[in-house]
């Protein structure tokens, strides 16, 4: 077989079935063209012992139809090896997450107004600097640095459900709920000691609008769901799976490395498809990330959505992103997804 790769994503397409075919077109559209350089021979050798013959690369984008999202990818840059996290770097995190405030919340951190929501896994504690008026932590009670596990994952989710169905007593006019993750400083944490965050407001966030709003408008010009298709379009061509009762995408339009899209219809179908992309993650060397997820109104049915993508190496004084992504919204993306699915898979066979 063929191995499958972003640079080849064309002709995986044209070998789909026609009605498949024409699915994964109207959402998606893309290009392949060689990126030309040349090195002076005192880089020859160099160049060659790093990254082989790269005086052509293949540079493909891929956009989003419907979302207008757009990713570049690099098949030279998805050559590089991953490095794992080694074991007196992981020790040193472990020791960083023991200390600091999250350590005591009971004593160290504030309460909201209703109280707290306490799990067997996680506590609450009202935010001190908020980003909303409604908007507290989801702080573990174990102090390791990474959570792979199913119980903790569902714990964490079963919290910030319970919080949200507070706050919303407090404040019954708040019934959008935004549930966001970022692990360690280069997702953006300031405390090491592993913590995710939950929002209630009256008025939706931004990027779940977009994505509401391109479902409603492709609802009414092709009669079908947009998440049924994407999902449709993406195992059709090798991106995505069925896990339990969530339907998991190595996503084709990337924000940065390594994004993983999961679908459920309940809150707790989340969890265990959840835990494994996050043993996946651990497995393949990611040591920071970010993770959000879509909810429905409260009270409302609706999808529960689950975005995760990698934020690089804790050690690197590089940042993972620049003008491309702040100012022309295209990333610019190291990681090739079909690699991420073989990763995924691995972990979620049954």
């Amino acid at each position: 077989m063929v191995k499958l790769e972003i640079t080849r994503l064309p002709g995986i397409v044209q070998e789909l079935a026609p009605e498949m075919e024409e699915l994964v077109s109207r959402l998606y559209s893309w290009y392949v063209e060689p990126g030309h350089l040349v090195f002076p021979d005192a880089m020859q050798e160099w160049v060659q012992e790093k990254y082989g013959d790269i005086e052509a690369q293949q540079i493909v984008r891929v956009t989003n139809n419907q979302t207008d999202e757009s990713t570049l990818f690099n098949s030279i840059r998805a050559r590089r090896p991953v490095l794992t996290p080694r074991a007196e770097e992981t020790l040193e995190l472990q020791a960083l997450s023991e200390g600091g405030p999250f350590a005591n919340p009971l004593d160290e951190t504030p309460a909201d107004t209703f109280g707290r929501i306490d799990g067997d896994h996680w506590i609450t504690a009202s935010n001190i600097a908020k980003y909303d008026y409604l908007h507290a932590l989801i702080i573990a009670k174990e102090s390791t640095p990474y959570v792979t596990t199913e119980p903790q994952v569902a714990d964490m989710i079963s919290v910030a459900v319970r919080w949200c169905q507070e706050a919303h007593r407090a404040n019954p006019r708040a019934v959008y709920p935004f549930l966001v993750w970022n692990s360690l400083w280069r997702a953006g944490a300031s405390i090491v000691h592993n913590h995710a965050q939950i929002l209630l407001t009256h008025q939706p966030y931004t990027a779940p609008v977009r994505i509401e709003r391109t479902r409603d408008e492709y609802r009414c010009r092709y009669g079908s769901e947009y998440y049924d298709d994407l999902f449709r379009a993406h195992t059709a061509i090798g991106l995505g799976l069925v896990y339990k009762n969530a339907r998991v995408m190595a996503h084709l339009t990337p924000k940065k490395e390594h994004e993983v899209v999961i679908i459920a219809t309940l809150p707790h179908d989340l969890a265990p498809a959840l835990a494994k992309v996050l043993e996946c993650y651990q497995n393949i060397g990611v040591q920071s990330y970010n993770a959000a997820v879509y909810m429905p109104p409260l009270g409302e049915e609706g999808h529960y959505v689950a975005w995760l993508v990698d934020r690089g190496d804790l050690h690197s004084r590089t940042s993972d992103i620049g003008g491309m992504e702040l100012y022309a919204g295209t990333p610019v993306v190291a990681s090739d997804p079909f690699r991420l699915m073989e990763h995924l898979a691995a972990v979620m066979q049954p």
